[in-house]
């Protein structure tokens, strides 16, 4: 019996697409009552897609809506990909190609600008013209070499770290995770469901909930919340005599250096905490520069993180901003039809235009090479160097460089 895919859900169909799901991550395939009942409500069955032969689901595939912030703050609606599996015993028969190609279509008809995903494995997405847009990199310090002050008692500027509860976070998160979303380009929005699911409102079996972390918030000296910082610690000792803790971020961010520097420096302070796993930061997060000795900051990852599919290429290059005036045309492959062609664009710092032209391309490059450089963090000479992107005139790649890198690289801290 050949699967057949149902491009959307009835309630009736999501146990068997959650189990469909476990099996392709490779997780119990149990489905509890509660993990059913916290998941379906989080669901949009019609932009749930699963292949099913008979009853029994044997691919997954979801996507919700999104914004996403673009260089200079202002945000595009972005088609976010998740749950994406094809069971062991159903691979290489089309099911994800005809899923992607349903997605992608209705996500270009509803006028999102481009589709986002977290790819579990390279090699899958490029194909469907995603392209990595961000990485991010995990450290984990060693506090007894960091060379910061043993002796701190909290912030110099005025401002001070309180801890706080999840009624906290769930009250001030949200309004202060949006002001660093105006200023991050890469981030993504977060819903109130995710709040209530990070801060333990929101539970089932499974779900990777142990207990509720830590919690605190930077106050500026202003006393408005300019920082929030999520932690967990361990509890190990050496032979009873030695606390030998690490501390694990799962959440930091400041809207302003200051609240960086004051959380770091506050986590880094808490006695009995020699270690801390930093999470997922930015590349060139300030976090080693902030330690006396750099180097008690060991990177432990170094990944791509956020992956881009453009669906609107005007909307994408208008959208976002420019250091410098110039005009480039940019030829785009896109074999799936949905946003390929050749396009001008002429940027300035006082904004952007970009439409279809007849004019000669002076850079060409497959869409997913859009996606990859459209945030700023890759180089359109380095594509160029690599045979991803030719150049049709001298000196294209360059400038294209020059209006398009960022002095800092885009970050999306958030998993989906």
């Amino acid at each position: 019996m050949a699967a057949r895919i149902r491009t959307s859900l009835d309630a009736s169909d999501v146990p068997a697409w959650i189990r469909a799901k476990h099996v392709g991550f490779l997780v119990s395939p149990e489905v509890s009552k509660e993990e059913l009942e916290v998941r379906r409500a989080g669901i949009d069955l019609d932009r749930t897609q699963g292949a099913f032969e008979g009853d029994r689901c044997v691919a997954t595939f979801r996507s919700f809506a999104q914004r996403l912030t673009a260089v200079g703050g202002a945000d595009v609606p972005a088609d976010a990909v998740t749950n994406v599996t094809v069971s062991p015993t159903h691979r290489r028969r089309g099911l994800l190609s005809r899923m992607m190609e349903h997605d992608l279509r209705a996500a270009k008809e509803r006028g999102d600008a481009v589709a986002s995903l977290l790819a579990a494995e390279y090699p899958i997405y490029g194909r469907y013209g995603f392209g990595p847009a961000t990485w991010v990199t995990e450290w984990m310090v060693d506090v007894a070499r960091a060379g910061l002050d043993p002796h701190y008692a909290g912030p110099t500027d005025g401002g001070r770290v309180d801890y706080a509860d999840a009624d906290e976070i769930r009250e001030l998160g949200p309004a202060l995770h949006e002001r660093l979303r105006a200023r991050q380009h890469g981030a993504v929005d977060r819903t109130e469901r995710w709040w209530r699911l990070t801060t333990g409102r929101l539970r089932f079996p499974g779900d990777g909930w142990t207990a509720e972390p830590f919690y605190a918030l930077y106050r500026s000296p202003d006393g408005s919340v300019d920082g929030l910082l999520a932690f967990t610690v361990d509890d190990r000792w050496e032979g009873n005599k030695r606390p030998h803790n690490t501390a694990t971020v799962l959440d930091l961010f400041g809207v302003s250096p200051a609240a960086e520097r004051a959380l770091w420096h506050f986590l880094c302070s808490i006695d009995w905490v020699l270690y801390i796993a930093a999470g997922r930061r930015a590349p060139d997060d300030l976090l080693p520069l902030l330690l006396a000795d750099p180097r008690a900051a060991r990177p432990t990852t170094y990944a791509d993180y956020l992956w881009l599919r453009p669906l609107d290429v005007p909307a994408l290059l208008e959208t976002r901003t420019y250091p410098v005036s110039g005009s480039l045309v940019l030829d785009l492959r896109d074999p799936a039809g949905l946003a390929g062609g050749r396009f001008l664009l002429d940027a300035s710092p006082d904004g952007a235009t970009c439409a279809p032209t007849t004019r000669p391309a002076d850079l060409t490059m497959g869409i997913g090479e859009l996606g990859t450089v459209w945030l700023g963090d890759e180089s359109p000479v380095r594509l160029t160097a690599l045979g991803r992107a030719e150049e049709e005139r001298p000196g294209a790649a360059a400038l294209a460089d020059t209006l398009l890198r960022t002095p800092r690289r885009p970050w999306c801290p958030d998993m989906f």
